[in-house]
């Protein structure tokens, strides 16, 4: 299993993102995908997560409203649109993924557990 972000660069406060992740070595189905956002010396911190079956979505408290996550028609690739960012949601985001998963919040609670991981992509939110 690969996952593959892309999408992050440099955006002033109040401007848009949308990353994306690529996953290779499964099929869209009974998997749950979520974005993770890190910045040096705290924890990874859950923003929004998929089920890529059922297509329900979940989201942290500090981004919803603002963030959406979405897959592809084509069923190949999540995306994290980031609206009205601010410099307090800069960091690297990795994308995850567990299979099999019942609901996007397990993965975003433990996301540890029997999880796949991208390289990050960093995103920069300054003026």
């Amino acid at each position: 299993v690969q996952l593959v972000e892309s999408g992050g660069g440099l955006v002033q406060p109040g401007g848009s993102l949308r990353l994306s992740c690529a996953p290779s070595g499964f099929t869209f189905g009974d998997v749950a995908m979520a974005w993770f956002r890190q910045v040096p010396g705290k924890e990874r911190e859950g923003a929004a997560g998929i089920h890529t079956g059922t297509t329900v979505a979940r989201y942290a408290d500090p981004v919803k409203g603002r963030f959406t996550i979405s897959q592809g028609n084509s069923k190949t690739t999540v995306y994290l649109q980031m609206n009205s960012l601010t410099p307090e949601d800069a960091g690297v985001y990795y994308c995850a993924a567990r299979l099999p998963c019942l609901d996007a919040k397990e993965l975003l609670s433990a996301p540890e557990v029997n999880s796949y991981w991208g390289q990050g992509t960093q995103v920069t939110v300054s003026s």
